[in-house]
């Protein structure tokens, strides 16, 4: 019978694109997730797991303290927390390629900026104040720090500060605000992230499984696979063309001696550009599939 100390515990943030794409991650991986009886938590139906919807500054406090074994977080909010800890008590395990934003230097079009030194002597609005210090000591940059919140884009308005340095997604805030971007201090993205915890035997097995779902569905998302017919001539020339293909398979073609049958799984994207330089190299009968599921 599972319990609360044999199941998993996943935190994830518990509003916003970030969860949204979250909870697509996990039903992509054959997760079936319950409504729990309140908005904080739900089930998994059919693995030993249960999802923690927590604010996203929360979730690697959660996983470092061994109070969620997993955590999906965006990459800005882990830095900061990282900068702000001695030592930290998780791991990261893989990015997951949605949630893509930047952390930017933003200011008001009127402000001229030549590159981080523009920034000496300056105040700059800021949620990351750890990483934005990062950024100006890297920089050789002296500034002052103002540690906001939320609605870090109002503060030139408002003259608590003329720079900024927030999130930017779409640039659509922003330029709402009269702000411009500047300069990139962090690039970042949702990843999955694990504890440092020690897990017994029974709980560390569960969670093998839950990585090597998540490890599939990530391997799924790019890969494709491509069959097509070729001539013993043009075999060379066609292997060395398959984007990101190890090792493609190859059969010998029914009737037809000298021709051959080959497949591929291709783990980077396929372009039509690809397409036309495989028909020249000698390809024919190309056929692009995606892939629903793969297990490594």
């Amino acid at each position: 019978m599972l319990t609360d100390r044999t199941r998993l515990h996943i935190a994830l943030q518990k509003s916003g694109r970030l969860s949204d794409a979250s909870r697509e991650l996990l039903r992509d991986a054959g997760f079936r997730i319950q409504s729990g009886k309140n908005s904080l938590t739900a089930r998994v139906e059919n693995f030993p797991a249960e999802l923690m919807f927590v604010r996203d500054d929360d979730i690697p406090t959660f996983v470092s303290d061994g109070a969620c074994e997993f955590g999906i977080v965006g990459q800005n909010v882990l830095e900061e927390f990282a900068l702000s800890q001695a030592e930290a008590g998780y791991q990261m395990l893989a990015e997951l390629g949605f949630g893509r934003c930047s952390l930017k230097i933003a200011a008001p079009e009127a402000i001229a900026y030549v590159g981080p030194q523009s920034l000496a002597g300056q105040r700059i609005a800021t949620s990351y104040p750890h990483i934005l210090r990062r950024f100006l000591m890297q920089n050789g940059v002296d500034a002052t720090l103002v540690t906001m919140n939320g609605a870090v884009e109002l503060a030139p308005r408002l003259q608590i500060a003329s720079f900024i340095c927030d999130l930017v997604s779409t640039g659509a805030t922003l330029e709402a605000n009269g702000l411009r971007p500047l300069d990139t201090v962090l690039d970042s993205q949702a990843v999955l992230i694990r504890t440092r915890r020690p897990m017994d035997k029974a709980r560390a097995n569960i969670a093998a499984g839950l990585i090597i779902r998540i490890e599939g569905v990530l391997a799924t998302k790019e890969s494709k696979y491509i069959m097509l017919n070729a001539s013993s001539e043009a075999l060379k020339r066609i292997t060395d063309l398959l984007p990101g293909a190890e090792a493609p398979t190859i059969l010998p073609l029914h009737g037809r001696p000298g021709h051959f049958a080959v497949h591929a799984v291709c783990q980077e994207s396929v372009f039509w550009e690809t397409l036309e330089k495989l028909k020249a190299a000698g390809a024919s009968a190309i056929l692009v599939v995606p892939i629903e599921k793969m297990m490594l």
